[in-house]
């Protein structure tokens, strides 16, 4: 036999003196689970600043999961892109109240103003991820159609708000005076 054969076999056998097999199992499977979420950890976060949306704009402006994305100018509640569905669908198993609250957000890319339909995400628990608050041409609460303090699934089967999409309708025009 070799020496790295001996070798193995004595490491080997002083390990099965030292350590019982559910104990090594444990272990065994403790490292094949850290592992397998090692590709889980926040390693390429500042990658995402470059990047850019769909809408033509960069960094945290085009990223549909941060508060600071142009269309969330108006937003208050769970941001669904967070939850499992995106910025204009909801996430499986909820669906879009057809109740809304509407703000207007201009695009930094082309300098358009835009009117942004916020929809409550109804009929399951809330989300609790990605909250945003943000109150940019927020009316008083007694103009309760331009407020965004409401439950907004009132329309739905199921009161129980998940989160919020932010849907473009159309691009914002100014009123032409009259003549």
């Amino acid at each position: 036999m070799s020496r790295i054969d001996r070798w193995f076999e004595g490491m080997s056998r002083q390990s099965a003196r030292r350590v019982s097999r559910r104990s090594w199992l444990s272990r065994f499977g403790g490292v094949l689970m850290g592992g397998a979420a090692l590709p889980l950890l926040p390693v390429a976060r500042a990658a995402e600043k470059h990047q850019v949306g769909e809408d033509g704009v960069k960094g945290r402006e085009g990223d549909p999961r941060r508060c600071e994305y142009w269309r969330h100018c108006a937003i208050d509640g769970f941001l669904c892109s967070c939850c499992g569905g995106s910025h204009t669908a909801c996430p499986p198993g909820t669906e879009m109240s057809p109740v809304t609250w509407i703000g207007t957000c201009r695009n930094p890319a082309d300098g358009i103003d835009y009117i942004i339909s916020y929809n409550d995400c109804c009929g399951k628990t809330f989300c609790g991820r990605c909250m945003c608050n943000r109150n940019e041409g927020e009316r008083p609460l007694y103009h309760w159609y331009r407020n965004n303090d409401i439950n907004w699934c009132g329309g739905a089967k199921t009161q129980t708000y998940s989160c919020s999409t932010a849907v473009v309708v159309k691009a914002a025009k100014e009123a032409q005076p009259e003549k």
